[in-house]
C-alpha cells in the first residue's frame, strides 16, 4: 500500500504530506483545486515523462516521494530481475532539476525511468475517466480475459513459440531471396573463383619474386661483386684469410713470453673462421647467380599475374585476394546447397508453426472456458449499480496468429434486454462505460493482487442511488486493498475511511486529512452547493450512518 506521499513544487503545489488510509481514501475538492495535479505528480512517480509544466519555482527541483509497504505482496524476484535491493518498506523519489534533468530513486538507489514504471505497475494501478477508452483497444481486452483466465505462463509460452516462428520465416525468406541472387550470379561467381584458384596464390609470395626479379635483373652486377668479395678474402697470396692464417702464427711464436697473445690468437682464429664462412657464402652464390633470360620472364609473368588480379578485383594484397577467393567459394558452397538449407528451413518453419498453433489453441480454449464466469461477474456487479436489465457477453474469435494469440476478443454490451449485445465501445453512454469499467476493474484488481488501485472520477455521470450502488462496490474492493478514489460524488465520498480535502490557497493547491464534522460539511457543501442548507447537512449524515 501507498502509505505517504511527498509532493514539492510540483506545478500548482508548492508543498504537501499526505498519509494515507489502508482501505478506502477519498479526495474530494473543487474543479481547479488541483486534483489532477496531485494525479500528475503521482504518475511522474510512477515513471511518467516530466513535461515543461512540472516545475513552479525554477529555482529548485521537484520532488515526488513516496512511501510504500509492500510486505507480503511477493515482489521480491521483481526487485531481483530489475537489480534493485528489497525492502519491505521502500521508498521511491523522482527527482527533477530546474534544467529539465530527471533523477529516480528506489530505496535511496539509482534507477532507469523504464524500471521505475516497471516497479510501478506492480504497486498501483491508476484509472482515470479518459481511460474508459481502453475499452476499444484490442489488447485491453486480450489482457482482461488473460488474466481472468490466469494465462500468464501459457501466454508467455506462446509468445516465445510465436517469436521462434517469426526468425524461422525470416529466416527461410532470407534463404530463399540468397538463393535466387545467387543462382543469377552462379556462372560469374564459378569464373571467378575458378581463375583465383588457378592462380595458387601464396601469402608472402610477392615480396619474394619482387626480391628475386630485383636479383636476376642485376645479376651480372652482383656476381662481379660477389667475386671480388671472394677474392679479397680467400686469395692466396694476398687474401685477408692468408694474412690472418700468418698472423696467427706469428703470435703462437711468441706466446711463450707473451701472456696476451694466447687471447689474441683466439680473437684472430674467431674472425678467420666468420670470414671464411662470409667468402663461402659469397662463393656459393657466384656459382647460383647468373643472367638466366627464362626465370625472369618466370618471375615477370607471375607477378604481372599478381598485378592484373589486384587491379581487377580492387585488392591491395595477395592477403586480399586469397580472402576474395575464400569468399566466392563459400558463396558457390552456399549456392550449391541452398537446396538443403532451404529444406531444413521449411522444416523449421512447419515445426514452430505446429508448436504455435497447439499453444493458441490451449490460450483459445482458456479464453473460452473463462469468458463466462468474467462475463457474469460483470453483470452481477453492472446489476447492482442501477444496470438490472444490462448483459454483458465476452466474444473470443480465431483470426490470424499475433504475438497476443491467435484470438479476437470483443465486449458485447446492451443496456437493455430489447437491444441485441454489440461491442461496447459503439453503444454505451459515458455513465455507462464508467460502470462497466468499474465492475472489469473490481474483478481485474482482485486477480492481479495490486495492492493499491486509484480511481479518477470513476464515477463521472452516475448520481444518487446510482452513485451509492458504486460507493457500496468500491467500499467493498477496499476491504481487500487499499482504494484511493478521486470523487465529487458525495454517495461516494461518504464510504471513504479516511477523507481528503484539496483546495485552493493563494494560488497554491493543498490538500489535508477532514475531522468527523468537517467531513459532514464537506459531503453537504457537494450535496447543496456553496450554501450549506440543514437538509443538506442532515443527508450527509444520512449518508455517513450518524
Amino acid at each position: 500500500m501507498l502509505r505517504r506521499l511527498v509532493v514539492e513544487n510540483y506545478a500548482l503545489i508548492e508543498h504537501l504530506e499526505i498519509e494515507f488510509d489502508s482501505s478506502l481514501n477519498i479526495i474530494t475538492g473543487e474543479t481547479g483545486a488541483g486534483k489532477s495535479i496531485l494525479m500528475g505528480a503521482l504518475a511522474l512517480l510512477l515513471g511518467a515523462k516530466n513535461d515543461s509544466t512540472t516545475i513552479k519555482d525554477n529555482s529548485r527541483s521537484c520532488i515526488v516521494e513516496g512511501e510504500f509497504d509492500i510486505a507480503g505482496l511477493g515482489l521480491e524476484e521483481a526487485f531481483k530481475e530489475l537489480d534493485i535491493e528489497y525492502d519491505h518498506e521502500t521508498i521511491i523519489r523522482r527527482t527533477i532539476s530546474p534544467s529539465g534533468k530527471s533523477r529516480a530513486f528506489v530505496n535511496d538507489q539509482p534507477v532507469q525511468l523504464s524500471d521505475l514504471k516497471q516497479l510501478g505497475a506492480y504497486l498501483i494501478d491508476i484509472h482515470s475517466q479518459h481511460q474508459n477508452l481502453i475499452l476499444s483497444s484490442p489488447q485491453f481486452r486480450i489482457h482482461a480475459i488473460d488474466t481472468i483466465a490466469g494465462n500468464g505462463a501459457l501466454l508467455a509460452e506462446y509468445r516465445k513459440a510465436f517469436t521462434a516462428l517469426q526468425e524461422a520465416r525470416h529466416t527461410l525468406t532470407e534463404l530463399q531471396q540468397s538463393a535466387k541472387r545467387n543462382a543469377d550470379e552462379e556462372d560469374w561467381l564459378r569464373h571467378q573463383a575458378e581463375e583465383l584458384r588457378s592462380a595458387n596464390l601464396r601469402i608472402g609470395e610477392m615480396e619474394e619474386l619482387e626480391a628475386e626479379l630485383r636479383t636476376l635483373e642485376n645479376a651480372d652486377s652482383i656476381s662481379e661483386a660477389l667475386q671480388k668479395v671472394t677474392l679479397s678474402l680467400d686469395e692466396e697470396v694476398t687474401g685477408v684469410l692468408t694474412t690472418l692464417r700468418e698472423s696467427e702464427n706469428t703470435l703462437r711464436r711468441v706466446a711463450e713470453n707473451y701472456a696476451a697473445a694466447t687471447e689474441l690468437i683466439e680473437r684472430l682464429h674467431s674472425t678467420a673462421v666468420e670470414l671464411k664462412d662470409i667468402s663461402a657464402t659469397t662463393a656459393y652464390d657466384l656459382e647460383r647467380i647468373e643472367a638466366n633470360p627464362e626465370r625472369l620472364d618466370a618471375v615477370n609473368n607471375r607477378l604481372d599475374l599478381i598485378y592484373t588480379l589486384q587491379r581487377k578485383h580492387r585488392c591491395e594484397g595477395i592477403e586480399e585476394l586469397i580472402a576474395l577467393r575464400d569468399r566466392y567459394t563459400e558463396q558457390l558452397s552456399v549456392i550449391e546447397h541452398s537446396d538443403e538449407a532451404i529444406a531444413e528451413a521449411e522444416q523449421r518453419v512447419a515445426e514452430c508453426e505446429v508448436a504455435t498453433t497447439s499453444l493458441a489453441v490451449k490460450l483459445h480454449d482458456a479464453r473460452l472456458k473463462a469468458s463466462p464466469a468474467f462475463a457474469k461477474g460483470v453483470v452481477e456487479i453492472l446489476r447492482n449499480v442501477a444496470m438490472a436489465d444490462a448483459e454483458f457477453k465476452i466474444a473470443v474469435t480465431p483470426c490470424t496468429p499475433t504475438i497476443s494469440g491467435a484470438d479476437t476478443v470483443d465486449f458485447l454490451f446492451s443496456a437493455n434486454k430489447a437491444v441485441e449485445p454489440r461491442p461496447i465501445e459503439k453503444i454505451a453512454s459515458g455513465g455507462e462505460l464508467s460502470r462497466v469499467m468499474l465492475a472489469l476493474k473490481t474483478i481485474l484488481a482482485q486477480h492481479l493482487a495490486l495492492p493499491t488501485i486509484i480511481f479518477d472520477e470513476i464515477d463521472t455521470g452516475i448520481s444518487g442511488r446510482t452513485a451509492n450502488d458504486v460507493g457500496d462496490i468500491i467500499a467493498r474492493l477496499a476491504q481487500s486493498m487499499q482504494v484511493i478514489d478521486i470523487t465529487h460524488s458525495p454517495q461516494v465520498a461518504s464510504k471513504g475511511s479516511r477523507h481528503f480535502l484539496v483546495y485552493k490557497e493563494q494560488s497554491r493547491s493543498n490538500i489535508r486529512p477532514l475531522s468527523a464534522e468537517e467531513r459532514i460539511e464537506e459531503i453537504a457543501k457537494m450535496l447543496s452547493g456553496d450554501t450549506i442548507t440543514e437538509a443538506a447537512l442532515a443527508q450527509a449524515k444520512h449518508l455517513l450512518a450518524l
